[in-house]
């Protein structure tokens, strides 16, 4: 639930030739935004945040979210690619938009008639949070192999994302056992509230051309579907509908993400706004995310080598049981 701000697209100018970014080829987060599951991360980190009423109120009250969702969606992806993959003066440029957009907003209860900013650092730290675990639990549980160090690097890697939207990284959980417990902090406060009920029920029906009715079916469903069965349990007593089993679940999570893992990565970096291709473009063909790079202990621009390996490591998995992902 980012603000307006991530339409800003990287350029891969020759003046930010050379820029690895905020995050850099080494990083966790190179590695873990590449992934096609990304997508279903995205859709629960959408559920999450709506849990917590001040947050999501904000964004139904200032925002077109009823007839513009999509546009949402692709707003805060494209926020997440740039800040990711663009130069530091793009991700920075990101940011101050965001920020921006977020002084001006004002929200009002209507149960209290409290009118507060939609910039308050407790709102803009829960949407943090719910973002970056949501992208962390997709991805393990599907199967992108990290260990907790890597997990604990990667949520702290997040301090500068959420220094990005307002927020003192000091402040910020930096690895997993501090993120756990700001959630038990925060779950006295969560509520599925009318807003919330707006959110799940876009994201199980989406409004679509009818011709493309059949896809929502088929295709539209089983993300949502994954993506909602993956919240905690807590998360669905809110909602009050159930889920799965944990187990299928995992199993569920684990079989779309080896059949979408299986795409060649460069067909799947060929959709706009190709923050990837740009950073690839801009840094050399050592840069290519894959998450067989993580953990390395040469930066991975000093191994140029490497990047001719298969096609970045994705459906490589496909071909080879010995490589990890």
């Amino acid at each position: 639930m980012r603000g307006r701000g991530g339409d800003v697209v990287g350029t891969g100018t020759e003046e930010g030739r050379g820029d690895p970014g905020l995050f850099g080829p080494g990083s966790v987060t190179w590695q873990v935004h590449a992934d096609p599951m990304m997508w279903v991360a995205g859709v629960r980190a959408l559920y999450f945040q709506a849990l917590l009423p001040r947050a999501v109120r904000g964004v139904m009250q200032n925002s077109d979210f009823r007839k513009d969702a999509w546009g949402r969606l692709m707003r805060t992806a494209g926020f997440v690619g740039t800040t990711t993959y663009g130069t530091a003066e793009d991700a920075e440029r990101a940011g101050a938009r965001v920020r921006k957009i977020h002084r001006h907003l004002q929200v009002t209860d209507p149960d209290t008639g409290e009118r507060y900013g939609v910039d308050e650092p407790e709102l803009l730290l829960w949407v943090h949070c719910a973002e970056i675990d949501s992208y962390l639990h997709v991805a393990r549980r599907s199967g992108f192999r990290l260990t907790d160090a890597q997990a604990d690097q990667y949520i702290a890697e997040h301090r500068t994302s959420a220094r990005l939207v307002g927020l003192d990284p000091a402040d910020v959980p930096g690895d997993r056992a501090r993120l756990a417990a700001y959630f038990e902090k925060m779950r006295p406060l969560l509520a599925a509230g009318p807003e919330a009920r707006d959110v799940d029920d876009f994201l199980r029906r989406p409004p679509v051309h009818p011709l493309l009715i059949p896809a929502r079916a088929t295709l539209w469903r089983r993300v949502s579907h994954l993506a909602y069965a993956s919240l905690p349990p807590y998360a669905h007593e809110l909602y009050g509908r159930p889920a799965p089993t944990p187990a299928a679940v995992t199993r569920g999570l684990r079989f779309t993400g080896t059949v979408l893992r299986c795409v060649p990565a460069r067909v799947r970096w060929q959709l706009p706004p190709k923050h990837i291709l740009r950073a690839m473009s801009r840094l050399g063909p050592g840069s290519r995310p894959a998450p067989y790079r993580i953990g390395s202990r040469t930066a991975i621009l000093d191994r140029p080598g490497r990047a001719q390996r298969g096609d970045g490591g994705d459906s490589a998995r496909c071909r080879s049981r010995g490589r990890p992902g």
